[in-house]
């Protein structure tokens, strides 16, 4: 090959991986692939959220709507696997165990527990009441069937998506290193770890991004899912709008980006330019205007126009209306499948994306370093995003932080995996593991010690500097006090056989020996390995933190080295799935669980925990390598038939007389004109957002006239800035409103806007009839 064809390869390889061409440099493609995302916004109202276990949390709208992205790789004609990312705080065993029935009906035996797995980012402002054990549905009033259904729901439609746009493909790796994003939260624990070990790495969090970038060997780049550890608690414990945080955002951008960018040929929404407009507003009883916009100024016939268009008061619609008036699709441009952007969660235990530090909100002083206390409280000590005080503007800088440096990831990836498609999966009993330590000396024998039924520590209770609790509670208490010991055995006293199973941690709830009205916490959980190729997936069911993290990888790539896991050598890439398939909270190193910090008292199991899962997971590793079959282990209780739902239904919705639903209440000034950046805000008559999630659908939208007179939708439900607003004049009262709010973005077109509402009232006999309003036009210059 001469020197010009050579260069003339490298060019379309380099065009290739950025997205122009897809058919992979001319290779084979060696993966079925496909990608899918659906709905999962639970209700937006009353129920309350999930993760802070701040019982005054409640839902009241919507920042921006929380999907289930899928992915699916598979060999051409053996095996296929299946990874789900919700935009919910952490997978549910319940959602887990009802999605594989629905998968089974749908496919047999194709889609099963081995080879699904279900993780959650962690955002901490999502609908609670979707699991099944006591402790994680208190605060929601139990369970909340809504919740559960959506997320059920929207995980198989995901996957029922990815199954359907299966088609031969192309799967790239890349990692990088991201800096800003996450600081710790408890250095003081992670100072804990010998010194030796900690003296290996540059850092007391994870860096390091790893991204998979997904090419249809047809359509070119169909997705990217990638893993950094960082909490989703960039919004704070009294955020009422759902919203999926940094990295629920993060995958909002990435996937407009990705729109824009493969669509630049066609005018996209934020780069559309009028010259010559022609604004046809016969059909609200007007006539023709020509306006001439030069420049993109506005001349005083612009105002007329706007001027003339008053809302048009609240009226009977349908569903379907809402559907069809969203702005993004998820059918693709024609045949061809929507890009799906998912940011996965990893290690994030003891990771805080409040990367300014904690400090005291009565002094503004740093909080102290051991405890997170100031003078004593630790409900004083919060930690501060990079945007503060406007944890909106944190929310946005993390996620466009992650953002960017997954776009360079996507852009620059040549890494292309290939091999084998595989899977293990085991149900363990963590209560009663017995655990193998590697011996004191040589030639000593291996120490014995086992796992504890699950405990919840005084630590707990403190919460952290990104939500802290309440009453007295502090973080690195490892002895707890006597009034709350006599308020803990009113519920169980611990038996003293688990008292000296969980030391150093003081039990304040021994939630693993509590069973009524059903468990509080899991007993069983499962731990899974997927593998595409050099890629290897450790499905976890908690929170690793950073070094706990750190070990469970190099054990499982140890194990995988020396018993020659593949072609691949010592290019394997191990990722921590964190918060996949259930939930049980927090997994720190045995030497952080001696500081009882919040996450060693939130370590259920006991010090021997990490241990036990490092152990596990090299069993099912070896089975890989060997090709053996695993045991499938006692399966986890359905519990389904037991749970208690508490949260009062919606009953009616009422408007005043002479008021309809949909009415705006407080429209647009008269002549409104607005500059980017600047917020507008319309209230209309409203009702219970638990009427109908508005799945797939909207309950707040934007839109811009067109020169025929149409209103063309700009910004919906899936927009950061936007921000649908519920309240209710009183606690009991059947009254509610609707406030959307618009924070004009830089990129806005200039012209004629309006602010439309959709949602569904309630009577008293049941029936739901869904409406539909929008306030007068205003102009944005």
């Amino acid at each position: 090959m001469g020197w010009i064809h050579r260069l003339t390869f490298i060019f379309l390889c380099t065009l290739m991986l950025v997205g122009f061409f897809p058919w992979g440099c001319f290779s084979v493609p060696n993966y079925l692939i496909g990608t899918g995302s659906y709905d999962i916004t639970g209700p937006a109202a009353d129920v309350n959220m999930m993760g802070y276990a701040n019982i005054e949390q409640n839902a009241s709208g919507v920042h921006f709507r929380l999907r289930a992205r899928a992915f699916i790789a598979g060999e051409p004609n053996g095996k296929r696997l299946v990874f789900v990312n919700l935009d919910a705080c952490m997978a549910s065993q319940l959602v887990t165990i009802k999605v594989l029935e629905r998968l089974k009906s749908r496919y047999g035996s194709l889609y099963n527990e081995e080879n699904v797995a279900i993780s959650g980012i962690h955002t901490h402002s999502g609908p609670g009441g979707y699991l099944q054990y006591v402790v994680y549905i208190v605060t929601s009033l139990g369970f909340v069937p809504q919740s559960f259904d959506v997320i059920v729901d929207g995980i198989e439609k995901s996957i029922i998506q990815a199954h359907q746009n299966l088609h031969p493909g192309y799967i790239y790796i890349n990692k990088g290193e991201l800096l800003d994003a996450g600081v710790s939260r408890s250095p003081s624990s992670y100072l804990n770890n010998p010194p030796d070990e900690r003296a290996r790495y540059k850092y007391n969090v994870d860096k390091d991004m790893t991204l998979l970038k997904f090419v249809d060997a047809k359509w070119g780049p169909v997705g990217s899912f990638n893993w950094f550890a960082t909490h989703g608690t960039s919004m704070s414990r009294t955020n009422s709008l759902i919203s999926g945080d940094n990295k629920g955002a993060a995958a909002r951008f990435m996937e407009d980006w990705y729109m824009q960018r493969s669509d630049s040929s066609q005018t996209s929404r934020d780069d559309y330019f009028v010259e010559e407009a022609i604004y046809n507003v016969s059909s609200l009883g007007q006539s023709y205007r020509r306006i001439s916009i030069i420049d993109r100024s506005l001349d005083d016939s612009l105002h007329e126009i706007a001027a003339s268009v008053k809302s048009t008061g609240g009226r009977l619609t349908e569903r379907s209306i809402s559907v069809s008036s969203r702005v993004r699709g998820s059918t693709g441009n024609g045949d061809k499948p929507e890009f799906v952007a998912a940011f996965c969660q990893s290690n994030c235990g003891d990771v805080s994306p409040n990367v300014l530090g904690a400090f005291c909100i009565d002094t503004g002083l740093p909080c102290d370093f051991n405890h997170s206390t100031c003078n004593g409280k630790n409900e004083l000590c919060y930690g501060r995003g990079p945007g503060y005080p406007d944890e909106f503007a944190s929310t946005r800088i993390i996620a466009e932080r992650q953002f960017n440096k997954a776009t360079e990831l996507f852009n620059s990836a040549t890494e292309q995996l290939s091999g084998a498609i595989d899977y293990r999966h085991v149900y363990l009993d963590f209560s009663k593991i017995e655990v193998k330590l590697p011996p004191v000396a040589p030639g000593n024998p291996e120490p014995v010690v086992k796992t504890c039924p699950a405990a919840m520590g005084f630590a707990f209770a403190a919460g952290t500097t990104d939500g802290p609790g309440a009453f007295d509670f502090q973080q690195g208490d490892d002895h707890g006090n006597p009034f709350w010991k006599l308020v803990r055995n009113l519920l169980k006293e611990p038996t003293e056989e688990q008292v000296n199973c969980q030391k150093p941690k003081p039990i304040l709830l021994d939630t693993g020996e509590m069973s009524l009205p059903y468990p509080w916490a899991p007993a069983i959980l499962p731990i899974q390995i997927l593998r595409i190729g050099q890629l290897v997936i450790l499905s976890a069911p908690g929170e690793f933190t950073t070094m706990a993290g750190r070990r469970l990888r190099e054990a499982v790539k140890e194990t995988l080295l020396p018993n020659k896991s593949g072609e691949h050598g010592h290019d394997i890439h191990v990722v921590i799935a964190g918060l996949t398939n259930t939930y049980s909270q927090y997994v720190t190193t045995f030497e952080e669980y001696q500081v009882q910090r919040y996450e060693g008292g939130s370590t259920l199991y006991g010090p021997h925990t990490l241990s036990a899962y490092i152990q596990e997971f090299k069993k099912l590793a070896i089975a890989m390598v060997n090709g053996e079959v695993v045991e499938a282990g006692p399966s986890p209780p359905d519990l389904l038939d037991k749970q208690i739902s508490l949260l009062p239904p919606v009953i009616d919705d009422m408007t005043p007389l002479g008021i309809n639903f949909g009415d705006v209440k407080q429209d647009v000034p008269k002549n409104a004109s607005y500059m980017k950046e600047d917020i507008v805000e319309v209230t209309f008559w409203s009702s219970c957002p638990r009427n109908d999630l508005m799945t797939e659908g909207t309950f707040s939208l934007v839109e811009l006239l067109q020169h025929n007179g149409d209103w063309r939708p700009v910004y919906d439900d899936d927009d950061f800035c936007l921000r649908f607003k519920w309240s209710r004049p009183a606690p009991l009262s059947a009254y509610s409103h609707a406030t959307i709010r618009w924070e004009i973005p830089k990129t806005a077109t200039p012209g004629i806007y309006r602010i439309r509402h959709f949602n569904a009232a309630k009577n008293l006999l049941g029936s739901i009839q869904h409406f539909t309003g929008s306030s007068s036009a205003f102009i944005v210059s």
